[in-house]
């Protein structure tokens, strides 16, 4: 596990900065997407790049993990961060931390067929804890975590999605 003393100071020090200036705490986040050979994506977040894509039987080319491996290791991720962070910043010793997300979904509402909605049916996570504190502790830790996870609350909650639409039009009609 990390260092449970660094992630505890550095906890702290976001607290303080975040308490005495709020504004630091808004922010825009941008990733950008572009389509490049057949379905697959190109992903580029700050330094960060990644491919997604659909698998060949799907029209894909099989170059990258899908867009729905990315939405459940967003929430897998964003769980066992918060549960490590927390469990320092409570005090609570963790040797080990695992989070399994499980989804359901009917892929006929992506491609149209039938009335079956696009998306998950059913979003399911298994926490794996290995710690020495009590029970109760980590009931404390996970309920404390999850309530401040990004996104726990992205999937609990229906967002406000806004389009914006640049259309470049190039040749003759």
């Amino acid at each position: 596990m990390p260092d449970t003393v660094t992630i505890r100071k550095a906890f702290g020090r976001a607290v303080q900065v975040l308490t005495s200036r709020p504004q630091i705490g808004r922010k825009t986040d941008i990733t950008r997407v572009r389509v490049g050979d057949g379905l697959t994506c190109e992903i580029e977040d700050g330094p960060w790049k990644m491919t997604a894509d659909l698998a060949t039987k799907a029209g894909g080319n099989g170059a990258g993990p899908t867009p729905g491996t990315f939405g459940r290791a967003a929430l897998g991720s964003c769980l066992a961060i918060s549960y490590v962070m927390w469990a320092a910043h409570l005090d609570i010793p963790l040797t080990h931390v695992d989070v399994e997300v499980q989804t359901d979904s009917d892929v006929r509402g992506m491609y149209g067929v039938g009335e079956v909605a696009a998306g998950y049916t059913a979003v399911r996570y298994v926490v794996t804890i290995e710690s020495t504190a009590s029970c109760q502790d980590i009931l404390r830790l996970l309920d404390t975590a999850e309530q401040h996870s990004p996104y726990v609350e992205v999937f609990r909650r229906p967002q406000h999605l806004q389009r914006a639409v640049v259309h470049i039009r190039r040749g003759k009609e």
